[in-house]
């Protein structure tokens, strides 16, 4: 049980008070949260009470055949690893369980404070996960269409991951500066061109091995 400190409202929650994933009924919002530890089931190891942790988005088992094959947002089922404000109350309370804590949890570093870490549990994770699930090669060149929060992470993951050539797809001139920032190489306007043709231009005819699209906070991807 983890008592919160601090959240972050998500797109999916949007989503959901619209009505995009069906009817949800009597369930607390809010997937994004930090906190300190206030009580612990007795086979969690690893941390005690008053720990500060952070607690992903998703929040799979990590040990049912999805979460096993790599697909751990699908856990048990489609979506089953979203769990809160999906299946069980969100984090938009004073406190919150986690389920599978064991696996679900990770320690803040003392030096980083509550309202930086909480962009880790769902913008920054949803951006890596785009950029693995992409099956970048090594060296191989890869877009990244838009350039928000999610977007930007998936820049970054696509560079940790050793992308050879990073074009982001943008048009706001703040994130497309944001997006160089981060490891883009280059960074098309599609306002201004369109994208397919300046991709091809930049690569020589040849397009890109890998495609990452965040758009509305979701993350797809093309190898």
């Amino acid at each position: 049980m983890i008592r919160t400190t601090k959240t972050l409202i998500c797109t999916s929650d949007t989503h959901t008070v619209a009505g995009s994933i069906g009817q949800r009924k009597n369930l607390t919002l809010g997937n994004e949260a930090v906190g300190l530890i206030e009580k612990l089931g007795s086979e969690v190891e690893g941390f005690s009470r008053g720990d500060r942790v952070a607690v992903n988005a998703i929040t799979p088992d990590f040990f049912c055949h999805n979460c096993q094959r790599g697909y751990s947002s699908h856990c048990g089922e489609m979506l089953g690893g979203w769990e809160f404000a999906n299946i069980k109350d969100g984090v938009f309370a004073e406190r919150f369980h986690v389920n599978q804590a064991q696996a679900n949890l990770a320690p803040i570093p003392d030096d980083l404070p509550d309202e930086k870490a909480v962009y880790a549990c769902d913008m920054l994770s949803t951006g890596m996960a785009g950029a693995e699930n992409a099956d970048i090669p090594m060296g191989g060149t890869v877009t990244v269409f838009a350039q928000g929060p999610v977007g930007l992470m998936a820049t970054v993951g696509a560079r940790l991951l050793g992308a050879g050539r990073i074009i982001t797809v943008e048009s706001v001139p703040e994130r497309m500066d944001l997006s160089r920032h981060y490891g883009a190489d280059d960074a098309v306007n599609f306002e201004e061109t369109d994208p397919v043709d300046a991709i091809m231009g930049l690569t020589g005819g040849e397009g890109v091995d890998s495609t990452i699209e965040s758009l509305g906070a979701q993350v797809t991807f093309e190898a």
